[in-house]
């Protein structure tokens, strides 16, 4: 019997092997750590790559998904918004962008910068009690704190006087709102509520798709004329399910002008793939008013259902072009190796590369992995800066003060691969400044860490870094 299990566990690795090196979209290095864990692990490896080791999704939503695709985009079709001549060093970014999502760059937008902490909320709760026509909102984490309950009660609100209300939620990330008496408030109250990636019973549906593939986006759009975008969870900063790192340091801006139909496009996509609704007539409406300034933008949105373009193409495209300096801000770093190399490659060729990272991350594995990739940044010349002042959360890349990037995605392969997100690419030269200015406000709060205090690490902290760095292809 036992001689019956053994031959079984090498049968299942070696076809579980072949799978890993026969899967479509997979990186060498990552290819190499699932084999290696299969390997290594017997049984363990197995159950882990099955769980984790391919994006699967039950064919019944990849097929819904592609209908509403199509829906969108023959809506589109009638949009007004015309390509954009393009020139400069922002192009092949712009262009990159286009390759992921299929939004083309898009002037006549304007883009405030809110405040920082609990603050940056009032601008969506105003807007929401003015919203005459409908408000849609989506949020990978939704709490049932203050700033929950006063996103909850705006909408009450505003459904109540007719407004068509819809909020879509990731039924993992939003699961205390789920189970709070704010979710049964506002059904009450008229507002339609959606889950997405519901996770059901976890048992069953492991055998179907993967649990760990989240909607972590976070869009508000109001009137098909206001929408916001950054990092910023509908959540208090004291985030009270991790309130040891405490505050939550995010962004968030104002959007307005033709770049919301863009947004409204990505929060449509996703809510239709759940609800029966059709609404794709609201891209046909007429663009929002161009606004004074004319910043040109772009709305970058991906997912795992497509893995061979992410935001991490417009990314290494920004930083290639970089001649002067780079600004990068991020919780999470774990990058894939051609935009870690892109990083590395840009402050060796003489540009100021910033890097702002948490001092204290609140997953220990991956801030590990990133400890991993200090010696290779330091010497390349990156300044690594480990913000202080509670966990950044920001999520921010600008260049030689022309041109930038905000939104949900983190530099890590979590939201290259695995989440659904929304990011946004811009050029212009006031907004990147106020940008640079908010990201040099985090520096100030920030220990500069150098080669001398990596050096000064112990043994067993660089053992650790770097066994865990060898599983980076698969966090």
């Amino acid at each position: 019997m036992a001689g019956a299990t053994v031959v079984l566990v090498v049968f299942l690795q070696i076809s579980f092997i072949v799978r890993a090196l026969l899967r479509a979209g997979l990186t060498p290095s990552a290819r190499l750590a699932w084999v290696t864990v299969i390997s290594a692990l017997p049984g363990v490896g197995i159950a882990a790559y099955f769980l984790f080791g391919e994006i699967r999704l039950e064919r019944a939503k990849r097929e819904r998904m592609r209908e509403v695709r199509n829906q969108l985009l023959a809506a589109q079709a009638s949009s007004p918004d015309l390509p954009l001549t393009l020139q400069g060093p922002a192009r092949p970014s712009f262009a990159a962008g286009h390759a992921t999502s299929g939004f083309i760059p898009v002037a006549g937008n304007r883009l405030t910068l809110l405040a920082e902490g609990d603050a940056m909320m009032d601008d969506m709760f105003t807007a929401i009690d003015s919203a005459q026509d409908h408000v849609h909102v989506l949020f990978y984490i939704w709490l049932p704190d203050t700033t929950g309950t006063r996103m909850a009660d705006c909408l009450c609100r505003a459904a109540r006087r007719g407004v068509a209300c819809r909020v879509l939620v990731d039924d993992h990330g939003a699961r205390h709102l789920i189970r709070s008496p704010l979710w049964r408030r506002m059904q009450g109250a008229g507002v339609a509520l959606e889950r997405a990636a519901p996770v059901g019973n976890p048992f069953i549906s492991l055998l179907f798709r993967r649990l760990d593939l989240r909607n972590h986006r976070k869009i508000v759009v109001v009137d098909n004329r206001l929408s916001w975008v950054g990092s910023r969870n509908c959540a208090d900063e004291a985030f009270a399910i991790k309130p040891r790192f405490a505050p939550w340091v995010d962004i968030l801006m104002r959007l307005e002008g033709p770049v919301v139909r863009q947004q409204q496009a990505v929060f449509l996509h996703d809510w239709m793939t759940h609800h029966s609704e059709d609404l794709s007539a609201l891209l046909a409406e007429d663009a929002p008013e161009p606004q004074a300034g004319s910043v040109i933008t772009q709305v970058i949105a991906s997912g795992p259902d497509d893995v061979y373009t992410t935001p991490s193409d417009a990314l290494r495209a920004m930083i290639y072009a970089a001649t002067e300096r780079v600004f990068l801000t991020t919780p999470y770093y774990v990058p894939d190796m051609a935009l870690h190399t892109a990083i590395c490659s840009a402050a060796e060729r003489g540009v100021q590369v910033d890097l702002i990272l948490p001092a204290r991350n609140d997953s220990l594995i991956v801030g590990a992995a990133s400890e991993s990739l200090y010696p290779d940044l330091l010497r390349a010349g990156v300044r690594i800066h480990l913000f202080e002042g509670g966990l950044i959360h920001s999520k921010i890349a600008t260049v030689d003060g022309l041109f930038g990037m905000i939104g949900t995605a983190n530099l890590d392969h979590r939201s290259f691969d695995l989440n659904y997100e929304n990011s946004l690419l811009f050029q212009c030269s006031d907004v990147t400044s106020a940008l640079d200015a908010r990201q040099q406000s985090y520096i100030e709060r920030a220990l500069v860490i150098d080669s001398f205090d990596v050096m000064g690490w112990s043994m067993l902290r660089r053992l650790r870094n770097n066994t865990i760095a060898l599983a980076s292809p698969l966090l």
